[in-house]
């Protein structure tokens, strides 16, 4: 299967330190099993220089920068700034990794909020789509998306919220990003999600070295899981996985606004 399919890997975070003095063996062995394409999120000001570092010296990896809420205590308000500069310089496919994280606590839901509806203004006046991390959140980020009215999509990471909020993100202009928790036997609502949604609304991702699919015997995830996670998804859909692989990708591409 992976030498006849080629994926995107929409979501993962080479530039963290599992990685560190390995990664140029990992991207050769991607692109020899028919990863296309790699999107890496920035979560804070200090990794941006390495993940343009790492996407200048590789075809198949691509920036995005952003500033996330589950590392919002080491962010300052200077950043914001620093992220519009940063725009001017080289390729940025997308804003993000950004979202709200109300998953273990509301406390600091203000600072949260602050940084994330702050980039996606940065990311509306520069129009690129954002990446999106949500957790117990996802109505409050649709209700800011709408009031803002931003329209350039983007995706949905690890998306696990419900049909209704996958539906009203899918309208405006958003891919939801399923990984290695759909491949889980008793992940039974993440099963239905990936089997009933439209297929056009779907992307893959790793989010590698964290969520490691069930087949995962290391210490932590790799971008090469990306092919578990997609079996994953051919058996729980009824599309020939030729089509999976090529729709998935066309998934990004489009989104990401890639020729």
């Amino acid at each position: 299967m992976p030498n006849q399919i080629k994926l995107f890997d929409s979501h993962c975070h080479l530039d963290f330190p599992q990685f560190e003095g390995k990664v140029d063996a990992f991207l050769d062995k991607a692109v020899e099993t028919g990863i296309g394409g790699i999107l890496i999120p920035g979560v804070k000001k200090c990794g941006w220089l390495r993940i343009r570092q790492m996407t200048a010296s590789s075809e198949i990896c691509h920036t995005a920068l952003g500033l996330h809420p589950m590392f919002v205590h080491e962010h300052q308000a200077n950043h914001l700034h620093d992220l519009e500069m940063a725009l001017s310089v080289g390729p940025i496919a997308a804003i993000g990794e950004i979202g709200l994280d109300f998953y273990k606590s509301r406390s600091n839901s203000h600072e949260q909020n602050k940084y994330f509806q702050a980039q996606v203004d940065i990311a509306k006046a520069a129009d690129l789509p954002v990446l999106l991390h949500v957790r117990k959140a996802h109505d409050e980020v649709l209700q800011y998306l709408k009031h803002s009215h931003f329209k350039r999509g983007g995706i949905v990471h690890a998306f696990n919220g419900s049909e209704s909020q996958a539906e009203r993100f899918i309208d405006l202009g958003f891919k939801l990003g399923f990984g290695g928790a759909m491949t889980y036997p008793r992940a039974a609502k993440l099963h239905r999600l990936a089997s009933s949604l439209p297929l056009e609304s779907i992307v893959l991702e790793t989010d590698a070295p964290d969520m490691p699919p069930v087949t995962c015997k290391g210490d932590y995830n790799t971008p090469l899981h990306l092919f578990d996670n997609f079996r994953s998804l051919v058996s729980l859909r009824d599309e020939p996985a030729s089509l999976l692989a090529r729709q998935t990708t066309k998934n990004v591409m489009s989104v990401l606004n890639f020729d």
